[in-house]
């Protein structure tokens, strides 16, 4: 999700594929960066194992550069910030980004690459040699990156740094080929699941929250300790103590069966631990990285995530990694949640506490809903983002009888009713904003944050609210367990959606899905 709070406060015909068919590559990676918070900057190398499991034979693999969409005006980013007047905010005096210093090397031969005519932050690999089915290379490079100034997901806001769309990755070739898009605001990911080992190097002063395990036992256990000590006493206090703040440290990291990595470092961040066990009885441990002068409901944070994480798993599917973590960003032009697997980030500095559960949640949520189930958020944002705001208001609604659209202004009469009937009296009246665009309307097709707002997020949870209606809850709760189980770590589309929640529904849902393409309100 990008800024919900900004967004929400304005106010096919499918033929299912044959899974057996499916078939997605693999990139696993080795990175090893280190930051320059003088310069502002990232000094890396990357190393990746790139599988093929495509039937097809690769002469090229596109590339993103996205540090690159910070470099100047005609960047893509740039051109979407600049047509809308309120974004238009995000570029005055912002400091400026980009990636250089590359030179890629597969399988230690120096290939040709080629950019983009059109995105600076879009290239293309020629390898040497086909890249057979079944086969796998290694590509190589080093990096720089001048991070910009926080105004767009990734870079620094003095000394707290975002560092994320960071390394270059590649782009994902599935079985509707190549998906080579640049870098915007808004409209969002689509990447190769894979495994990251990445050793991260700063000022011995900075705690760091990522992506993954934090496999560097000392700082680890520094962690938990004085966040646990946090958690228990419920204090804004950062008892962090480096062992020589001149000097610089390298923390270790590992996940597996993700698609992105991002890492957050601060000086002041209070740490707050717990672990939540889950239904199966795994142990996770939970997170949160906070200013000690910020939003005093972080305080609350790690509750919030471990109630999210609960009924996530039991709504949809058990949450399968180690680790789940939340971090309070700096405030900025457009305040909400940027989510990256296990982690995110959350600038919502103004948020009272039913408002701060609700973006946590949304952003924890993503884990299923991007994460886990990773479609192209580029080309079907409403399959991340308008799921998951549907469950997010079902959070809202069992938990508070409250829902962030409408906030605090809520009749006494509705807020006795039992949740489900507070839900559908939220969903009808949320049905008279005007969403003239169909949900099936891809990201770059909507002129603002509003109307991507309205249709993405909200007449999709709507539309999810017509499905139950039509099916019933327990069926529709059992199609899209049914989702999770056939499309977690995978790339699903709109058509395997409609197919597993047909399947574990036992329920024809061809004329509701027409829906998606309903231009208007729904009758």
């Amino acid at each position: 999700m990008r800024k919900l709070f900004v967004l929400i406060a304005c106010c096919f015909s499918l033929v299912g594929f044959a899974q057996t068919n499916y078939w997605q590559q693999e990139v696993n990676y080795t990175i090893a960066v280190s930051l320059n918070d003088k310069s502002h900057s990232l000094n890396g190398n990357v190393s990746m194992e790139y599988i093929n499991h495509s039937p097809d034979t690769l002469s090229f693999i596109y590339f993103h550069l996205w540090p690159n969409a910070y470099k100047n005006e005609t960047t893509a980013l740039a051109t979407q910030l600049n047509s809308d007047k309120e974004n238009k905010k995000k570029l005055n005096n912002a400091q400026r980004g980009f990636i250089d210093s590359l030179h890629f090397k597969v399988n230690g031969q120096v290939v040709l690459v080629e950019k983009d005519p059109q995105y600076i932050d879009v290239i293309k690999l020629s390898l040497a040699s086909p890249l057979l089915p079944g086969q796998s290379i290694n590509i190589a490079t080093p990096f720089y990156v001048k991070l910009p100034s926080y105004f767009s997901r990734s870079g620094y806001d003095e000394q707290q740094y975002m560092v994320c769309q960071w390394y270059p990755k590649p782009a994902v070739y599935d079985r509707k080929g190549w998906h080579a898009f640049p870098y915007l605001d808004q409209g969002e990911f689509y990447s190769e699941f894979g495994t990251f080992k990445v050793s991260i190097t700063v000022p011995s002063a900075y705690i760091i929250g990522a992506t993954g395990i934090l496999r560097t036992e000392s700082e680890l256990v520094q962690y938990k300790t004085i966040g646990a000590e946090n958690y228990k006493n419920r204090k804004a206090v950062s008892n962090y103590k480096p062992a020589d703040p001149k000097s610089t440290k390298t923390l270790e990291y590992f996940a597996e069966k993700v698609h992105d990595f991002a890492w957050f470092a601060d000086k002041d961040f209070v740490i707050q631990y717990d672990t939540l066990q889950l239904a199966s009885g795994r142990m996770v441990d939970v997170f949160s990285y906070y200013q000690p002068n910020g939003n005093k409901e972080w305080n609350n944070s790690v509750n919030f995530i471990e109630d999210a994480v609960t009924r996530y798993s039991d709504w949809i599917g058990e949450y399968p990694y180690p680790t789940v973590a939340a971090v309070e960003g700096p405030k900025n032009l457009s305040s909400g949640g940027m989510e990256y697997p296990m982690i995110t980030l959350i600038t919502s500095p103004d948020a009272q506490k039913e408002g701060l559960d609700a973006v946590i949640t949304h952003e924890v949520g993503h884990n299923w809903f991007y994460g886990i189930l990773a479609s192209n958020e580029r080309e079907h944002p409403w399959m991340d983002e308008g799921l998951n705001t549907y469950f997010q208001f079902r959070y809202e609604a069992e938990k508070y009888r409250s829902n962030s659209v409408f906030g605090s202004n809520l009749p006494e009469e509705v807020k006795k009713l039992s949740a489900d009937e507070f839900l559908a009296r939220i969903m009808f009246a949320m049905n008279s904003l005007p969403a003239k665009l169909p949900i099936q309307t891809h990201s770059t097709a909507f002129t603002n944050k509003d109307e991507y707002g309205i249709v993405v997020y909200l007449k999709t949870a709507i539309w999810m609210s017509i499905l139950e209606a039509s099916i019933g809850k327990e069926n529709l709760l059992n199609g899209l367990k049914q989702y999770f189980k056939d499309w977690k770590f995978k790339h699903p589309y709109p058509e395997d959606l409609k197919s597993s929640l047909e399947k574990g529904s036992n329920q024809k849902l061809g004329s509701l899905f027409d829906l998606v393409n309903k231009e208007g309100n729904f009758q």
